[in-house]
């Protein structure tokens, strides 16, 4: 099997993803199958999380969305949950210095007022000290959902329509687009999920509509840069058509 270096030395730097998003899904499993505790995968994710932001730093690609905790995960067992949203943000603070020295900014995207008081007070002030980097801008859906997100957009707008500020013939894709979560990055170039589940699990679903995805049976805490770099390099070969036929992309590409 190739190494990462081997990997990455195959990249075309000039045709990078700008916006990678991932799908981290496997922890459970991954440690069921050791006979660990759920926990114990969610330890070990953190360290992936840890080595992929280092691959995507080191590759440069601008913005790298993971999918941290859903809107659905609090519906997960109490003792679970809590202990997820202590490691998240013990981790993000742990990791705050490396993330500084290596020039990535930390952001987060979702329904952040439904996190603990003090654990969001931590990560707001983890995404301060990171404020003024300008390489990677590593972003975390945490308590995300996309039907929420296209929810809250659409109140919004309806209200800006209610009040007089606009006129329902002034909504399009650009406006809608304005008011989701992702308004100042570009929509992902690719799209990467861990541990084989074919589906996008109410993930960026507006802004994933011609998003090239990948599936990979790697539980999450196995998955490595090599793995990643191999992602990179096979979304390099694909054809992004955008609903043209192949022929109109290549001439328009001459």
């Amino acid at each position: 099997m190739k190494d990462a270096k081997e990997i990455a030395g195959q990249i075309d730097r000039e045709r990078l993803p700008r916006h990678v998003a991932i799908i981290m899904d496997g922890n459970g499993r991954w440690a069921k199958a050791r006979g660990l505790d759920r926990s114990a995968g969610h330890v070990e994710g953190v360290n992936t999380v840890r080595r992929i932001t280092e691959a995507a730093s080191e590759t440069g690609i601008s913005y790298l969305t993971l999918y941290t905790f859903s809107t659905e995960n609090w519906n997960r067992p109490k003792e679970e949950v809590d202990a997820l949203m202590a490691l998240i943000v013990t981790a993000i603070e742990r990791e705050t210095p490396d993330l500084i020295k290596n020039n990535v900014r930390l952001t987060a995207i979702g329904d952040l007022g439904r996190m603990p008081a003090e654990s969001l007070e931590r990560l707001r002030r983890c995404m301060a000290d990171t404020g003024r980097c300008t390489g990677l801008t590593l972003v975390l859906a945490l308590s995300y959902s996309s039907r929420w997100e296209i929810v809250e957009a659409c109140r919004r707008i309806a209200a800006e329509v209610r009040d007089g500020r606009m006129s329902v013939g002034d909504i399009d894709e650009s406006l809608l687009s304005a008011n989701l979560c992702t308004h100042d990055m570009p929509d992902p170039d690719l799209l990467i999920r861990t541990g084989g589940d074919m589906r996008v699990s109410n993930f960026l679903l507006y802004q994933i509509a011609y998003t090239e995805l990948a599936v990979t049976p790697t539980y999450w805490p196995d998955y490595g840069k090599a793995d990643f770099f191999s992602h990179i390099v096979e979304y390099q070969r694909r054809q992004r058509r955008f609903g043209m036929t192949g022929e109109q992309v290549e001439q328009a590409a001459t």
